[in-house]
């Protein structure tokens, strides 16, 4: 069994139950979730990336398909701001507690608000990160809505296929 994270721990104490998969990591992975979800042998649809971004002031934290890209004009949208922007590697690390490739939404060092992609709870389970590289975190859509407090909205960026995820190592955003 894999040892504690804050993410494990969190969901432990909010009595959610859940399934941990392992995997090997791959550092060098031109898009980590799509990795993930083929170490796993799982659909990337339900496996989703957690990427860190700004939308308006306010840092949020973003969920969507490993196989998808989030459209930045539909965050800002959700959150009700003007505009959104991915947040660099290291302040997203910073600000959520853990390093880039195994950036969990549950227990994060800071509160963000977090937006979920809605068509991905449709899924009867969904898989998350686990608070370090490799770990991956499998659960029912309505305990991640409940814990999280999720708010379920529409983020992904349609016609996304081909491009590439330069710059962003846990994801892209389009405008």
């Amino acid at each position: 069994m894999a040892r504690g994270t804050p993410a494990t721990v969190s969901l432990a104490q909010a009595g959610v139950a859940f399934t941990l998969h392992e995997y090997d990591y791959d550092p060098n992975a031109a898009r980590i979730g799509m990795q993930a979800a083929e170490a796993l042998g799982v659909d990337p649809a339900r496996l989703l990336k957690t990427l860190m971004a700004k939308a308006g002031n306010a840092i949020v934290c973003v969920l969507v398909p490993s196989d998808a890209e989030v459209s930045l004009k539909k965050l800002a949208a959700a959150a009700g701001a003007k505009d959104a922007a991915m947040l660099p590697p290291a302040e997203a690390e910073r600000i959520s507690g853990y390093h880039v490739g195994g950036i969990s939404p549950f227990g994060q060092k800071k509160r963000a608000r977090i937006f979920v992609e809605e068509t991905a709870l449709a899924h009867a389970t969904l898989i998350l990160n686990g608070g370090r590289r490799g770990l991956q975190i499998e659960l029912m859509p309505a305990d991640l809505l409940r814990v999280l407090e999720a708010t379920p909205a529409a983020l992904v960026a349609r016609a996304t296929q081909g491009k590439a995820e330069a710059g962003f190592p846990s994801g892209v955003a389009t405008k």
